[in-house]
């Protein structure tokens, strides 16, 4: 629990826990000096330390997660798809349901589903998100007065929880390769490049000053090879290249989606992308779990990112990412909570280890084989914490993900009473953490330095609850 003290210097804030997760462990006698413009000052010792001093009694203190890969909206078709809807269930049947609530929502409702999912993964320990957002028009497919109205709800919703947002803005131009349009995809068509390009440019617009940690800010998203066709791609590629900008895409989520690409340009979704010079380092490339070892060795060469779902990816029966193979390259992997079936980025940290383990009957798959990440007790763990942190604030274009002076100060605390981790040391407390943490151990979370929860609770929270179960029943009902 949070305990101030009068000590003021400087305008700084003073954050004393028990354990301070530094240099990929935890030491005792630290203290976490954040500035009045939300950055780290100082990891230094605890005493002496100037500024207003908040103890954290109980509490061990971590760099917040990044949530790199979130469609907010679906939050709301939680607990309604699983059922069986035919004799095969798989992705394809899911989008039934996604789509239908897609079609359903207001503006305002928007911004109830999101601001309810960003709460949740505040509440989580996540305080940055990338938000791959492709609803763009009115359900009738018609464009909005402001072609932006709904990013701007979506942004809207992270500001007021205190979340920091990247809007990846979503290119969406037709049904398929040699597919006729599909009604239930209007709300997210832009059928042109020029028209994607501009609105781009006018949602840039609104974050111009947002100062050198932003709390919002624009990337890219091109939604699929089945989405975009190549001559769009390449434009909407080029022009993020121009403004340094992320550029998101779902590749090789699905065998099927590998199958139309090679009908369509005779390669594979990865080929195709390294073939046109459309990988690089802002690239991620969302999901890759159907892809060859030589396609991993091209990401590798292009120094792009994966960001795997592995929650998501096991709720529709996507298949295995192949960390293994990824993180053997040098392929950064960050982790996204995607559809929302439930928003625990450790627990997706988790699952990127043990799906392989189920795989490949053996333990502890992905454990660096030298020790240069930790101590032996702790390297698996850090390395998957590192996919929850670091990777996933490089793959949204953020300095976050590591407690450094000079990068921002964001933050959350574990209770170290918490049944899930009681008991552990400074050595064993991180893989107890990654591998074992209840989301109800999370108790304070701090962006730029300031707490947007505390003690386990967000402000806002029961009006946002409320609302969303308002927003519920009216889709029941619908």
């Amino acid at each position: 629990m949070a305990d101030e003290e009068n000590n003021v210097s400087e305008g700084a804030t003073v954050y004393v826990p028990d354990l301070l997760y530094t240099g990929r462990r935890f030491e005792s006698g630290l203290a976490l000096v954040c500035g009045p413009a939300g950055d780290v000052l100082a990891v230094e010792c605890a005493e002496g330390a100037g500024g207003r001093v908040v103890r954290l009694r109980g509490r061990a203190l971590l760099p917040g997660m990044v949530n790199a890969h979130s469609h907010a909206f679906q939050r709301v078709i939680r607990g309604r798809t699983e059922f069986r809807s035919g004799e095969r269930d798989s992705f394809w049947t899911w989008r039934e349901a996604m789509y239908a609530a897609a079609s359903a929502l207001s503006p305002e409702d928007l911004y109830d589903a999101s601001r309810m999912a960003f709460t949740e993964m505040a509440l989580a320990g996540i305080t940055a998100v990338g938000e791959f957002h492709y609803l763009h028009r009115t359900p009738e497919g018609d464009e909005y007065t402001d072609p932006n109205l709904l990013a701007r709800c979506v942004v809207r919703a992270a500001r007021d929880v205190g979340v920091r947002v990247a809007l990846l803005r979503v290119a969406y131009a037709r049904a398929g390769f040699r597919r006729p349009p599909d009604e239930r995809q209007k709300r997210f068509i832009e059928p042109d490049p020029a028209r994607f390009i501009a609105n781009t440019e006018a949602l840039l617009k609104d974050f111009a000053d947002e100062g050198e940690h932003p709390r919002a800010w624009v990337g890219v998203a091109p939604h699929s090879v089945r989405a975009v066709p190549l001559e769009y791609l390449k434009e909407v590629c080029a022009f993020a290249g121009s403004r340094r900008l992320p550029v998101h895409m779902h590749v090789a989520e699905q065998p099927a989606e590998n199958a139309a690409c090679l009908e369509e340009t005779g390669r594979t979704p990865v080929r195709l992308l390294a073939d046109e010079g459309l990988l690089g380092p802002r690239f991620t490339a969302v999901h890759a779990v159907h892809v060859t070892p030589e396609e991993v060795q091209a990401l590798a060469a292009a120094r792009s990112i994966v960001c795997a779902c592995p929650t998501t990816e096991r709720n529709l029966g996507d298949g295995v990412v192949p960390a293994d193979r990824l993180l053997a390259a040098g392929v950064p992997v960050a982790l996204g909570t995607d559809s929302h079936t439930q928003v625990d980025l450790l627990e997706d940290a988790r699952e990127l280890e043990y799906h392989l383990r189920l795989t490949r009957l053996e333990r502890n798959v992905l454990a660096p084989v030298a020790d240069d990440e930790g101590s032996p007790v702790s390297a698996l763990a850090a390395r998957l914490f590192d996919c929850a942190t670091r990777s996933g604030a490089s793959s949204i274009g953020f300095r976050g993900g590591e407690l450094e002076p000079g990068r921002p100060a964001d933050f959350f605390t574990v209770d170290l009473n918490d049944p899930s981790v009681a008991g552990a040391d400074s050595e064993d407390l991180l893989p107890a953490v990654v591998f074992s943490l209840s989301r109800a151990a999370v108790r304070e979370v701090a962006v730029g330095g300031r707490l947007v929860v505390e003690d386990g609770r967000h402000a806002a929270q029961g009006e946002t609850i409320e609302r969303f179960k308002a927003l519920r029943r009216k889709l029941r009902g619908a």
